[in-house]
């Protein structure tokens, strides 16, 4: 999976059009469109599976929990040119950070974020991770389904995505995998996936292409995100930085870019600091001569330049916000806070 040579022009504007849907009258009868929130506990493969559904990466990944802090959107559109097994659609996913206890603002923060997806959405992918029992947060993310859905999904329809079907044994069906998972929440159906592997996940499309109603484009057919391109920046720093740290570190560490400017044709400079917590958390950051934060330069920097389409000048500074993960003028400054 990989980021086109050329991202749309789009992305470079500060603010993207919010007025009607983009109307198109050669689009057939039967184009359907709508909005899908996927769902989970936290770490549970959600971005995984909106990387895999879309075919390019948009949202960072990583095998630490609270990985998404941000409601982002993946748009995909379909017509008989470019997939010709599924119904001409535009499918806007709205990939969620993960329901579980929150234990300080940012994580209040992250909980309202997903939360705030479900009444709006046309069709729910409730992702789990079948290879083990139902946890205490995948009993949270039922009840926020049933808080904000209904006891039973009328309206909306709710499809179980039974995740790491690499991990199971064949002989296991998909009934017996959801039948925990459905003692929790009465899904409208269920199917056997991998995010990792890609199993069935054009399967998976078909049906939620099958519960969206008929309707219009509401984006330009080469849109991919709502996102500016320095935002998904920003999350390359920090998907860099979650690969190269451990321990707690990570969960106490922002990314906020400060200049986006390109130089030349062939070059774009980039500055963002990598906030976090204490001075004894800046130290590691940094690391022994400076070690963690260039390499911390170097995962980021190729995936930046694909995305931009030039290469990149990227500096890198560390600075202390003591407790911004507890301070709600902190985290709408770092851009957490709900509208």
């Amino acid at each position: 999976m990989s980021l086109p040579a050329e991202w749309p022009s789009q992305f470079e504007d500060d603010e993207l059009d919010d007025e009607a849907p983009f109307l198109d009258d050669s689009l057939p009868p039967n184009h359907h469109s709508g909005f899908v929130a996927v769902v989970g506990r936290p770490n549970v493969g959600k971005s995984t599976l909106l990387n895999r559904l879309l075919g390019q990466k948009i949202a960072i990944v990583s095998p630490k929990p609270q990985t998404t802090r941000n409601q982002l959107l993946g748009i995909l559109t379909t017509s008989p040119e470019s997939e010709p097994d599924l119904p001409p659609a535009q499918v806007i996913f709205v990939d969620t950070p993960g329901i579980h206890q929150p234990h300080h603002k940012l994580g209040e923060y992250l909980v309202e974020t997903a939360l705030a997806a479900l009444p709006d959405a046309d069709v729910v992918v409730w992702l789990v991770d079948a290879s083990e029992p139902p946890t205490e947060e995948d009993r949270l993310v039922a009840a926020a389904l049933r808080d904000n859905l209904g006891a039973t999904p009328a309206e909306t329809a709710v499809l179980l995505a039974l995740n790491k079907a690499d991990l199971l044994s064949p002989s296991v069906s998909e009934a017996e995998l959801a039948q925990p998972f459905l003692e929790l929440y009465p899904a409208s159906e269920w199917l056997k996936i991998s995010a990792t592997r890609g199993d069935n996940h054009m399967e998976l499309l078909g049906r939620i292409i099958d519960h969206l109603p008929l309707g219009p484009r509401y984006f330009p057919e080469d849109q991919i995100t709502d996102q500016q391109t320095r935002f998904i920046a920003a999350e390359f720093i920090r998907e860099a930085a979650l690969k190269v740290l451990h321990q707690e570190v990570p969960h106490a560490l922002a990314v906020r870019v400060t200049e986006f400017k390109p130089r030349s044709e062939r070059m774009t400079y980039i500055s963002a600091d990598l906030i976090i917590e204490r001075d004894s958390q800046k130290a590691i950051v940094i690391g022994e001569k400076g070690k963690s934060l260039k390499k911390i330069g170097q995962i980021a920097r190729p995936q930046i330049e694909e995305l931009v389409g030039t290469q990149v000048y990227l500096e890198l500074w560390v600075k202390v916000r003591p407790k911004w993960r507890q301070k709600e003028e902190e985290l709408r400054w770092l851009g957490y806070a709900l509208e």
